[in-house]
């Protein structure tokens, strides 16, 4: 009897049974919740000058520090908070970066005032359509586009920090805004 086909999947996640699971349920996957996108904002801002996999392996314990990404309970953290979550083992402890999850609530609460909803104002810029890439092999995705510069120039006018394009990107690759699955990998043809 032959054994299954293993499926073929972008080389990113290696071996890794966690990466395995989000490259394959995730990664690429178009959202529209604001709490989600919200969430995605805030660990990809973590991620800076880290692994993908770091954040990920951190992922349920930022939850539980930061209210599951509540973002009206965030914006309104206070020094005595800030002191708290620099203490908690199970995040990273980087001020900046705390900081930042505040300054970024304050901001999505007011996008969200003038949209109506995150997701209207950010899946705008791809007129709610995620982009079909066709990449073939790693080297051929880019780090950052020009869309992802637009969108950190206009993130960091509305007072968002910790959104440079390149983060921009991973944030638009993480929510489906782009398929930047290799055309080998299974999941390329699911999510065109």
């Amino acid at each position: 009897m032959p054994l299954p086909l293993k499926k073929q999947r972008c080389p990113w996640p290696g071996d890794d049974p966690l990466y395995q699971h989000y490259h394959d349920n995730e990664w690429g996957v178009p959202v529209h919740s604001d709490r989600k996108l919200f969430e995605f904002i805030i660990l990809e801002g973590v991620q800076a000058g880290l692994s993908w996999i770091t954040v990920l392996r951190k992922r349920e314990n930022y939850r539980a520090a930061f209210d599951n990404f509540d973002w009206n309970k965030i914006a309104c953290y206070d020094d005595h908070k800030v002191a708290e979550l620099l203490q908690n083992p199970g995040i990273i402890r980087n001020r900046l970066k705390v900081k930042a999850a505040i300054t970024n609530a304050k901001a999505f609460i007011k996008v969200r005032e003038e949209f109506g909803t995150f997701n209207k104002y950010i899946w705008g810029f791809v007129d709610h359509q995620p982009v079909q890439n066709r990449h073939k092999i790693m080297k051929d995705i880019p780090p950052v586009t020009e869309l992802a510069q637009q969108i950190s120039k206009d993130l960091k006018r509305r007072g968002f920090t910790f959104v440079g394009p390149t983060i921009i990107y991973a944030h638009m690759q993480a929510t489906g805004m782009v398929n930047d699955h290799l055309t080998t990998c299974f999941r390329h043809k699911e999510l065109a």
